[in-house]
């Protein structure tokens, strides 16, 4: 189901269950107890590897937040945030130059869709900051660039590249917000199961095919929120579907977007 449309109360209960989401660990609060690292790949701080600094925060920490601040660099790592890793802050010092890539496909060695992504996020309260975040297998099928399984994951400032399916949202009833996100791909490029508000984003599709393919379980209430987002395209793309549903009970609403003339009635 994709809905164009008004508020009801159910909309605007997903707006402000996901927005109160906590925030966490912002290099200013420092003198709050958040512990600070710092990537930088000139050796100038605390790891040169994301992957590495990510391993030295212990499991479930019992001392609370991590921020970690990652220094201008293109880092080609498949990075994994561990379900133990929690409460973590990851601030790119500029969302066009701090670049994580990396290039795995579905069809490469057999490997299928979800081990694909260049990121993958398994921790609960993590929030997401001046990032790119790429898959640079080009147009190939399945790869995925950012896939969460975590609840309460935040995506602010963050360019989210690819082509088919390029951000994966799993886990039932887990909730994301993307906040002023450039998402781009081709087919599918937002799927999955979790409930999630897009905010202020711009919506990039680089061909004529789909934009989301929603897997919403039945008896999950919300799936996609789309709102105030600028929904674009290619100079050549010219006929375009909001969403298909990969599921029966997919739900899916864009309310006050901005939708290109690709976009199909």
């Amino acid at each position: 189901m994709i809905m164009i449309g008004h508020y009801n109360t159910g909309v605007l209960l997903v707006i402000l269950t996901l927005f109160s989401l906590p925030v966490f660990a912002i290099s200013e609060k420092n003198n709050n107890g958040t512990k600070q690292i710092i990537v930088d790949q000139q050796g100038k701080g605390d790891f040169s590897s994301l992957q590495e600094a990510i391993n030295s925060i212990r499991a479930f920490d019992p001392e609370g937040a991590t921020a970690i601040l990652v220094k201008n660099g293109v880092y080609r790592e498949k990075i994994v945030i561990p379900d133990y890793v929690c409460q973590v802050t990851i601030i790119g010092e500029d969302k066009e130059k701090t670049v994580i890539t990396y290039d795995d496909y579905a069809g490469k060695d057999n490997m299928g869709t979800f081990r694909t992504y260049t990121l993958l996020v398994r921790g609960n309260d993590i929030w997401l900051e001046n990032l790119t975040i790429e898959n640079a297998a080009g147009p190939v099928g399945q790869a995925v660039a950012l896939h969460t399984e975590g609840d309460r994951i935040v995506v602010k400032n963050c360019r989210l590249l690819g082509n088919q399916d390029t951000v994966y949202t799993g886990g039932e009833g887990n909730r994301l917000c993307f906040y002023q996100c450039y998402i781009e791909g081709t087919t599918d490029f937002i799927f999955g199961w979790a409930v999630a508000v897009f905010n202020a984003c711009e919506i990039h599709s680089k061909a004529n095919s789909y934009i989301t393919a929603a897997s919403t379980p039945q008896e999950q209430k919300y799936g996609y929120l789309f709102y105030r987002c600028r929904i674009t395209a290619d100079e050549a793309v010219e006929k375009c579907y909001l969403g298909r549903p990969w599921r029966p009970a997919a739900k899916v609403i864009f309310y006050e977007c901005e939708l290109g003339r690709h976009i199909l009635p």
